[in-house]
């Protein structure tokens, strides 16, 4: 796969999860009905789903940061991959297993998106010492 192909899926992705996680991010941010009460339904205190939005939008902007921010991009990823992972087994706790679709669908979107990024930005550890 060439440089240009993988810019261009990883671009795809960080768009698509973008408005994915800041839809949701402003939706818990702004009291969304449905995006709160499934979010409370699920156990989770509201004082946290404000928290989440924050996170949610903070990590949008640095996701949508082109060439920059790569250490941090990769927290972004981790955070993205907790909230999917968090949400798939608290839906699978608390609702029926086809409301974790959208969570199955998310981390596709997100591993492939990441790999894309590796790819454009291999990590380096030059300045780590060994022994």
């Amino acid at each position: 796969m060439n440089t240009k192909t993988t810019k261009t899926i990883y671009w795809i992705g960080a768009i698509f999860l973008s408005l994915w996680f800041g839809a949701s991010g402003f939706f818990e941010l702004m009291k969304n009905p449905i995006v709160w009460d499934i979010t409370v339904q699920l156990g989770y205190p509201p004082h946290f789903i404000y928290i989440l939005g924050v996170a949610k939008l903070s990590g949008v902007i640095v996701l949508l940061t082109p060439n920059r921010l790569l250490r941090l991009k990769e927290w972004v990823f981790a955070g993205i991959f907790f909230d999917i992972i968090f949400a798939f087994f608290s839906k699978l706790s608390v609702l029926e297993p086809s409301a974790a679709i959208d969570a199955v669908v998310a981390f596709i979107a997100v591993t492939v998106t990441y790999i894309m990024f590796r790819k454009l930005y291999p990590a380096t550890y030059d300045n780590v010492s060994v022994g």
